[in-house]
């Protein structure tokens, strides 16, 4: 799943970031840079981490845990506002509305990270729910590189892929039922909050009062 992780985000930020000069003549913006930087680090963390557990090296992967969790809040703090700059730019250039409306997706998605995240360091000791909560914690940031996939559905429904984004949660569910007859509780429940929150982007971005939320954060209009 951690190899998988690495391959979505890839694929998906390969003309934009990874391989931007044979794509793009334009610099990212320096938001952009760090943003990339330290959700880069994160998936490489999490293919450290789980290679550390496979390798039985458990006190090198506690070690490392620590630095995880601090990139994880650095991740939040950088995540968020690179969501409010992005947002303010199109808000500038005219499209008000959907930018405010699209404002959800990375506010959302940070929360649900940042309470996997909080949930995971929580329940270190219980090596099962640990271990499914730091997935759900990555797959949970997904979306955005999923959205960027050269597929063809993208292009005709904009939230296609969030459907798309959740068939990682669906092998882990399978995984489960495969090896232990049963589906872990994290998965249980901490799945029904992902695909809940990914619900309600829509809905709430096009309420009166998410708009007016939305103008106060983003500090334009």
């Amino acid at each position: 799943m951690a190899i998988a992780a690495a391959v979505v985000v890839f694929v998906g930020f390969a003309p934009t970031y990874f391989l931007r000069g044979n794509y793009q003549t334009t610099p990212l913006p320096t938001y952009l840079q760090v943003h990339g930087a330290l959700f880069t680090t994160w998936i490489a963390l999490f293919i450290a981490q789980t290679s550390l557990i496979a390798a039985r090296q458990t006190r090198v992967h506690r070690r490392l845990g620590w630095a995880t969790a601090a990139l994880a809040v650095a991740m939040v703090v950088v995540g968020t506002t690179a969501g409010i700059f992005s947002m303010r730019i199109q808000v500038e250039a005219g499209n008000v509305q959907p930018a405010q409306a699209f404002l959800t997706t990375p506010l959302f998605s940070m929360t649900m990270f940042a309470a996997f995240v909080a949930g995971a360091v929580t329940l270190r000791r219980d090596v099962q729910a640990h271990k499914r909560l730091m997935l759900l914690a990555t797959i949970s940031i997904l979306d955005a590189a999923v959205a960027r996939w050269p597929l063809e559905v993208f292009r005709t429904s904009s939230w296609a892929y969030l459907p798309a984004t959740d068939i990682l949660l669906a092998a882990a569910i399978l995984y489960d039922l495969v090896s232990r007859r049963t589906v872990h509780p994290v998965y249980l429940w901490g799945g029904l909050l992902l695909v809940i929150e990914q619900a309600l982007r829509i809905p709430v971005g096009e309420t009166a009062a998410w708009q007016a939320l939305a103008r106060a954060i983003i500090g334009v209009g």
